[in-house]
């Protein structure tokens, strides 16, 4: 790629790193990466990633911004209550960095059209809230053989972990949906808004890193933040053989939009 002098100086603080230089950032320019959920994980990640340059960003989500968004959905404003998300993100990204090309999807996403979503992108992002979506996203891109970042957030703690192909998926660590009576959800339970940040700044760092073939993914390993204590530890996790997606006799042969009960 020959960048131009603008894009030299936008990217100089990047170029300057021995492990990025510009072959790393023409990587990053030629990257494509999908963000599903443009919430508290999804809008850190979204804005750093195209802060940094990634050619191509994908937006996935179909809900509208909301005032009590706002706390920690840091892509939308004031300004952008009731419009839709992908668009109120789409708008910042193009604002911070013209060269990113954005693809919205404005629709949910479900065993129907997920994979077609995913497919050309090389790397997601699971920025989603829900359990359903989280076993579904993590479902297609084992399928597809997709490397993809789970975060999860709730109060003041944190969890992400990367999968690869043949590394542990999801469903090797949360083997069974649990009951929404089990784990409540932030418009329950709350969150504050910097710990979503910190997440979602976790998973564009794992974009990025794939992206320039760099570093040490979190694969195997899941990185848990206790933001209270300020503490970080590791819990290595392992690729289940009896996995039903990606065990040794898997059950999941198909695509399906699972129900979380009661």
């Amino acid at each position: 790629m020959d960048f131009t002098k603008e894009q030299f100086e936008r990217y100089a603080r990047n170029i300057l790193l021995c492990n990025v230089g510009v072959e790393g950032q023409e990587k990053i320019a030629k990257g494509k990466v999908l963000i599903v959920g443009l919430g508290g994980l999804g809008s850190p990640t979204a804005l750093y990633l195209a802060a940094a340059g990634v050619g191509t960003l994908g937006l996935a989500d179909y809900d509208r911004v909301d005032i009590s968004n706002l706390q920690r959905q840091v892509i939308h404003s004031t300004l952008d209550i009731g419009k839709t998300k992908t668009v109120s993100a789409q708008e910042k990204i193009k604002a911070l960095n013209p060269d990113v090309q954005v693809i919205t999807h404005s629709e949910a996403l479900c065993a129907a059209n997920i994979a077609k979503v995913i497919d050309g992108y090389d790397f997601i992002i699971d920025g989603t809230d829900n359990f359903p979506a989280k076993f579904l996203i993590n479902d297609a891109c084992v399928m597809a053989k997709k490397p993809f970042s789970h975060a999860g957030v709730l109060r003041f703690d944190g969890q992400a972990f990367t999968h690869l192909p043949g590394t542990a998926c999801y469903r090797c660590v949360f083997s069974k949906m649990p009951s929404l009576e089990a784990v409540p959800g932030c418009s329950q339970a709350g969150i504050l808004g910097p710990v979503a940040g910190m997440l979602g700044t976790v998973q564009a760092l794992e974009a990025l890193k794939y992206l320039l073939g760099r570093g040490e993914l979190l694969i195997d390993r899941m990185l848990i933040v206790d933001t209270l204590g300020m503490k970080f530890r590791e819990v290595k996790i392992k690729k289940s053989a009896d996995c039903r997606i990606c065990g040794k006799n898997p059950s999941i042969k198909e695509l399906f939009d699972e129900v979380q009960q009661r």
